[in-house]
């Protein structure tokens, strides 16, 4: 069988068969080739000197000027002596047009054998065609790297969803928009740090790898270090080291982390996922929802070219905010009023009477949040900071001066989806010493097995003392997910979480 010099047609992708003749013929080119001493995976270099899009982008500048340029061979169309391909390289698409009278007879004839896919490197001057299309004339041609696949055809790309992700590498080359997606990420990060770093935030890595589980609701990964004979746990947050180093005397500090969770898979959660955290010394959580609505503000108009963003078809302004306290967000789309229950039995019979499901022993605060969660967020859909959270769901975040029974702490919701989370933090050692030793207790009635115990070691920092402390986390993921308009975390991530084919 000898395999076309084209994109290869549905036929050639329908089975496998087909693709195991494909794969044949070309190891079969490759051993001819290497029989010959033209291996091309022994050449180690090429000078590459222009891109696609330098050239495509500024031709008056190139017009007549000799470019090496290097990529993959997505096309070409024969013309006996002559040829026209198109080189994909890591900025766009370039068409060449190979003569047998530049390049050579002996050149020519290997160049008939090349494939689509094939990594090329060729050199030659910049021109236009009859047709205006910006092109390079080639006078030399090389092949770089043997495809010994072929591509997905043409028209219809990758598009088997579950492939897309195990094949993230083909999905980057016969899909564009999939790599203008991780553009624009690599984009945000930039912005992100550029925006801390000029606040006087310094950017620190804290350990992946933490002794112990904490009482924390999340489920980590678990492991075992042989030299030190113990299990490990990975990080679920970086926030109590980041904290530790606030004690130590930074005023400013933030991580970008990846984090681990060995939870539920769905649209909008991975098992490991990229977070900001970030802590400001001398700052509260007002000054964080500040910090929240000037950041995503900047960057939509960065990444997005202004304030009013689409999103899955809903436009969404992230130039306004509206702020709301969990009481008030309950009353206004529960119809619920907290002030009026005036013991806990009063806040479990209304739930019980709006079909809300909270624990038997739940408190006035505990129905609260149930509330929020059964009525509130699917009506967040323009940006929105919900404020002032009950202790009882909020372990690290400072009591309101005024009402103990809440916190200063906040969420805040795009597209009825949480995408942050912010405390005035907690730093009285003995009070936070009691709220790990509840969470603990609650996480081991859950689960007899489970091996969570209280962070001693963040309480022996909290005694000598934390600066009253602003601090906030957010998810990378669900923010490049609503700035690239992706509808799923696994268009964001270069590679998810995926179960291995048999």
């Amino acid at each position: 069988m000898e395999e076309k010099n084209n994109i290869p047609s549905p036929a050639e992708n329908a089975g496998e068969e087909s693709l195991s003749d494909i794969r044949r013929v070309r190891r079969q080119k490759l051993a001819e080739l290497k029989d010959a001493g033209k291996d091309p995976f022994t050449v180690t270099k090429f000078d590459v000197t222009a891109k696609a899009a330098e050239i495509l982008g500024d031709y008056e500048a190139w017009e007549n000027q000799t470019v090496s340029v290097a990529g993959r061979i997505m096309s070409r169309r024969d013309m006996g002596k002559a040829a026209f391909l198109h080189l994909l390289d890591a900025t766009g698409n370039i068409q060449a047009y190979v003569r047998i009278n530049d390049v050579g007879e002996d050149a020519y004839k290997e160049f008939k054998k090349f494939d689509i896919g094939d990594i090329i490197g060729l050199s030659g001057f910049v021109f236009k065609t009859r047709t205006g299309e910006i092109s390079i004339h080639a006078q030399s041609i090389c092949l770089l790297a043997k495809s010994l696949l072929p591509l997905p055809e043409k028209f219809h790309g990758l598009r088997d969803t579950d492939l897309r992700y195990r094949q993230r590498y083909v999905d980057l080359i016969v899909n564009p928009e999939v790599k203008e997606t991780f553009v624009k990420r690599s984009a945000i990060l930039r912005e992100i740090r550029a925006y801390l770093d000029g606040k006087g935030f310094l950017e620190v890595d804290t350990p992946v790898l933490t002794p112990f589980e904490i009482g924390a609701a999340a489920r980590p990964f678990k492991t075992h270090h042989n030299t030190l004979d113990m299990d490990m746990f990975l990080r679920i947050e970086t926030e109590l080291y980041l904290k530790r180093l606030i004690v130590g005397g930074f005023d400013k500090v933030y991580e970008v982390g990846r984090i681990f969770r060995n939870e539920g898979m769905d649209p909008k959660h991975n098992p490991e996922f990229t977070t900001i955290e970030l802590y400001q010394a001398y700052t509260d959580y007002k000054g964080m929802m500040d910090l929240v609505v000037e950041l995503n503000t900047m960057l939509a108009e960065k990444i997005c070219g202004s304030k009013v963003i689409t999103y899955q078809g809903t436009q969404i302004d992230m130039g306004h905010w509206e702020k709301l306290t969990m009481i008030e967000s309950v009353r206004k789309y529960a119809g619920v009023d907290y002030d009026a229950w005036q013991t806990d039995e009063d806040a479990r019979a209304c739930a019980k009477e709006k079909q809300v499901e909270v624990p038997a022993n739940a408190t006035k605060g505990t129905v609260l949040a149930a509330f929020f969660d059964a009525y509130v967020e699917e009506h967040l859909v323009q940006p929105t900071i919900i404020y002032d959270y009950p202790v009882e769901n909020s372990p690290l975040a400072k009591r309101k001066p005024d009402d103990p029974a809440f916190t200063e702490r906040f969420e805040y919701f795009i597209n009825a989806t949480e995408f942050g989370n912010a405390f005035s933090e907690l730093n009285d050692p003995l009070d936070q010493k009691e709220r790990f030793e509840k969470q603990v207790a609650a996480k081991r009635a859950e689960d007899p097995n489970t091996t969570a115990r209280v962070d001693d070691d963040y309480i022996n920092a909290l005694e000598y003392g934390l600066a009253p402390t602003g601090g906030l986390g957010f998810g990378i993921d669900r923010l490049v997910m609503l700035l690239t308009d992706s509808a799923s975390i696994r268009d964001v991530l270069l590679f998810p979480t995926m179960k291995p084919l048999e």
